[in-house]
């Protein structure tokens, strides 16, 4: 059973999420909180995941989740948000946010985001890739440093982060690749050591930059190498 905390300064998005999410014969909202009381009840409840939303009026995200990760057995955390105009996306998946979800995230693939996000996928539906990269333009612009370092990947590990980037847990990577999940593991720590980053997530989000994901990303990090 995934236990799930939601925090969210709306009732009504606390309510419809643990509604759709209790649906579901493996998932379970163990407790749903405003900002001002979510460390307390994660640490209470200890939640194999949280939905977190970015901005409410008392405690923002940000904080919550700075409080979280210092919590001794961190539990998988997505941001929940609008997309509206929302500078503090980058700074969330930056500080060891699992991903982000929008609000409106259809009821059929809830469930199923947070199973990713629970088993160590990286969350991030093509809808709300297209919002960051249209709120945050600088984002989606390949920088030459940073996409070069791709070359420095294996074809195994450019496979590896494609998968990453769709959301695959190693075990479900394992599966596809028919690798060891200790492999893969391996895998996923040299990837972000020569991507230099620190997260799946911003490792997905360069995969995205480099183009590995539209299929061309071979030809762009060539070309900017």
């Amino acid at each position: 059973m995934i236990r799930v905390v939601v925090v969210d300064d709306e009732a009504l998005v606390r309510s419809g999420f643990q509604l759709i999410l209790n649906a579901a014969d493996d998932i379970q909202v163990v407790a749903t909180a405003e900002g001002a009381q979510a460390a307390e009840v994660i640490r209470r409840e200890q939640p194999d995941v949280v939905l977190l939303d970015i901005r409410m009026p008392d405690v923002d995200g940000l904080t919550v989740l700075r409080q979280i990760q210092d919590l001794p057995a961190p539990p998988q955390v997505a941001m929940l948000t609008t997309f509206d105009t929302d500078e503090y996306i980058l700074t969330a998946l930056r500080s060891g946010a699992g991903g982000f979800l929008l609000k409106d995230t259809e009821p059929e693939q809830l469930a199923q985001l947070v199973r990713t996000l629970a088993a160590g996928g990286v969350v991030m539906s093509p809808k709300a890739s297209r919002a960051l990269l249209r709120s945050h333009p600088g984002a989606g612009a390949p920088q030459d440093a940073e996409v070069a370092r791709v070359n420095l990947l294996s074809d195994r590990e450019r496979e590896v982060l494609v998968l990453i980037a769709q959301g695959l847990s190693n075990a479900d990577i394992g599966t596809r690749i028919h690798l060891s999940a200790g492999t893969i593991k391996d895998h996923v720590s040299s990837i972000l050591t020569k991507l230099r980053v620190s997260s799946r997530v911003q490792a997905a989000l360069l995969a995205e930059r480099a183009g590995l994901l539209s299929g061309n990303g071979d030809d762009t990090a060539r070309d900017r190498g």
